[in-house]
């Protein structure tokens, strides 16, 4: 489940996690590795690196990225499908899945403050200015991939925020998912290898950050997601009309993460 959202621009495999009641052990998993595991290797003390290594939890870690990685290879056709032959449909389903998780992420906030209504500007801002780099063409290098592998692995986590979109933000969706099918491994590993990068460097800031400074960061999440959706709607509007082809997708978007956040609520 959480790797069809995670292909998904939109809907964020750590909301999936919190549903199905997994976030806090898959947190503490990611947080629990550590590059000092190697350095009891080193010494030849098995035994506290046996510790450590439980720490981890390993068998979950592994049975989790399996489902992950059958579910990305499965749906990663589908997606280049719709993608090219029912572009603003598939744009359109994205933007509502966007717009709408903005708003439930937001609604997270139970009492906004006028500085979270600042971070919400500042995110939003930022998002808009992001968007444009899909139209500097950064290429499909291994470092730009590198890169996009380390911001969208740390998005995948949080809930709200689809990893699936920083990459379509990046501008490598379609470059990806074509890679994923056609088994490009030179792409593939470089992606994991910026993806696991990424996570070993922020996912202890980002636990930080998240629990001290909670509403800050939900109101730029929330606010980077509404700026970075027009990249979308250009998308769309490219491909056709999105208020005679695109409208009912979009309602569809919206109505698919209200189910899932009425799932999550229950």
């Amino acid at each position: 489940m959480m790797g069809a959202c995670d292909v998904i621009p939109g809907v964020s495999g750590g909301t999936i996690a919190l549903i199905t009641g997994i976030y806090e052990r898959l947190i503490g998993a990611i947080s629990a590795i550590d590059p000092g595991l190697l350095k009891h290797i080193v010494h030849g003390d098995l035994g506290a690196f046996r510790r450590d290594f439980e720490k981890i939890d390993p068998l979950f870690l592994v049975v989790l990225l399996a489902g992950i990685a059958t579910a990305f290879l499965a749906m990663s056709g589908i997606i280049l499908y719709l993608l090219g032959n029912h572009g603003v449909e598939t744009y359109s389903f994205f933007l509502g899945l966007i717009i709408a998780s903005a708003v439930v992420l937001f609604r997270e906030i139970r009492s906004p403050r006028v500085a979270d209504l600042v971070f919400l500007i500042i995110g939003t801002i930022a998002g808009f200015l992001l968007t444009g780099l899909g139209h500097l063409d950064a290429g499909h290098s291994l470092p730009m991939i590198f890169l996009t592998g380390m911001v969208a692995l740390c998005a995948m986590i949080l809930p709200g925020i689809s990893g699936a979109y920083m990459t379509l933000v990046l501008n490598q969706y379609d470059f990806m998912l074509a890679a994923l099918r056609s088994f490009a491994f030179p792409e593939i590993i470089t992606f994991i290898v910026g993806g696991i990068t990424g996570l070993l460097l922020f996912t202890k800031a980002l636990k930080y950050l998240l629990k001290t400074y909670q509403t800050a960061m939900l109101a730029f999440l929330t606010g980077l997601m509404l700026g970075s959706a027009r990249m979308l709607y250009e998308k769309a509007a490219v491909s056709g009309s999105i208020l005679f082809d695109g409208g009912l997708f979009i309602i569809a978007g919206i109505a698919v993460i209200g189910m899932v956040e009425y799932v999550k609520r229950r």
